[in-house]
């Protein structure tokens, strides 16, 4: 009996060499983590691992290990007295976490394995854009969200400058915002600055889609319920400028814009006219000014016009019916065109009521939603800063 009880003494003290262990009940529980996106799937900002609050009041430190990959060993990752850790840059493939209560450590926690496996959603597979007065509404296709309603966060949305002429998006992306909705409206832009915009979908988990195509868009002035006057009925309310110096290259007047004036300068977009039959038209004024009809038939909205005509325009005047679209263009004096729309709501012998935009970024004629571009197919473009 006395040599049994030596060899139990010795295989108590060889463990108490080793390391001290806490009983399980006392070790963390519910190990959970969560991705930081980054704009790029492939490598996240970092991770936030949480787990419950121990309640005793001996705990002296969390310790929380890691490793790459299965063939590797764990190592310890670092400490923590809060039920949380967060993990920069990259994660590791595997972390589990233990309590230490006066040197005396616990067992380990459950182990959270950050694979995609699954998990990742399917990227939006369509984008499509409306340009608006210092806004572009954006909106695509929920497939993401119907893939795993369960598992589906939000939406991310990122906007870079985009440079029309080169047809290219510029380099550095920041994040517009996040939306449940499957659509989202980016506002405070300024008016004829192009931008390019992507959508993302996050998971639950924190793993994020590759990206949507890739939409270029530009917003501009509108205004709505515009009332002018036939040149025979008011003069000086007869006249039309879309904006008053389209030469100038500074920053736009907001009062330059959507000028009603005298329909006797020539320094106007367009005047009205009252012809026989009480018939109401636009007639272009200054040089180089020309109109087209948008479609043959009425349209629902002034943003039902999108990019402006390439062929139609003329000279001559245009009847002005109600429901229908009309397009304006225009020179810029700088070797590019400038685009102007119109939608007729209401016409009479007496007056006109209508509603306009205007894109000041020459030569580009985008005027309403669909007047964006289609960049890419999709994809990973740059990782924003």
């Amino acid at each position: 009996m006395r040599t049994m009880r030596l060899f139990f003494l010795g295989l108590l003290a060889a463990a108490g060499c080793d390391r001290a262990v806490a009983p399980d009940t006392d070790s963390p529980a519910n190990l959970t983590y969560h991705l930081e996106p980054s704009g790029d799937p492939s490598a996240p900002n970092g991770l936030m691992l949480t787990w419950d609050p121990v309640t005793r009041a001996d705990l002296d430190v969390h310790r929380v290990y890691s490793r790459a990959n299965t063939q590797s060993s764990f190592d310890l990752r670092g400490s923590t007295t809060s039920a949380t850790f967060h993990d920069s840059g990259t994660p590791d493939l595997e972390y589990y976490v233990t309590a230490v209560y006066h040197g005396r450590e616990s067992v380990r926690s459950n182990t959270v394995k950050i694979d995609a496996g699954g998990l990742r959603l399917p990227a939006p597979t369509t984008l499509n854009s409306i340009s608006l007065n210092q806004a572009v509404h954006l909106s695509w296709t929920d497939n993401a969200f119907l893939s795993r309603p369960t598992g589906f966060r939000w939406y991310r949305v990122y906007s870079a400058t985009y440079d029309l002429d080169k047809n290219l998006c510029g380099t550095r992306w920041s994040m517009e915002g996040t939306t449940v909705s499957r659509e989202f409206l980016a506002t405070s832009l300024v008016n004829g600055s192009p931008h390019c915009f992507g959508v993302s979908a996050e998971s639950v988990e924190g793993f994020e889609s590759v990206w949507s195509p890739i939409r270029a868009d530009t917003p501009r002035p509108d205004a709505r319920n515009v009332l002018m006057y036939p040149y025979q009925g008011n003069q000086l309310k007869s006249g039309f400028r879309f904006w008053l110096d389209a030469n100038r290259d500074a920053k736009v007047d907001p009062t330059e814009l959507g000028i009603v004036t005298d329909g006797n300068r020539t320094d106007i977009d367009f005047w009205i006219y009252r012809g026989p039959g009480d018939t109401v038209s636009f007639v272009p004024e200054r040089p180089g000014v020309t109109v087209a009809l948008y479609g043959s038939t009425p349209i629902t909205d002034l943003t039902s016009i999108d990019v402006a005509p390439t062929t139609g325009y003329a000279r001559s005047a245009i009847d002005a019916v109600p429901g229908y679209g009309y397009v304006f263009q225009m020179p810029g004096g700088d070797g590019f065109a400038r685009y102007g729309a119109l939608r007729v709501t209401h016409v009479n012998r007496d007056y006109i009521i209508f509603d306009w935009s205007y894109q000041t970024d020459p030569g580009n004629p985008e005027l309403r939603v669909g007047g964006g571009l289609d960049l890419y197919d999709g994809g990973v473009i740059v990782k924003p800063k």
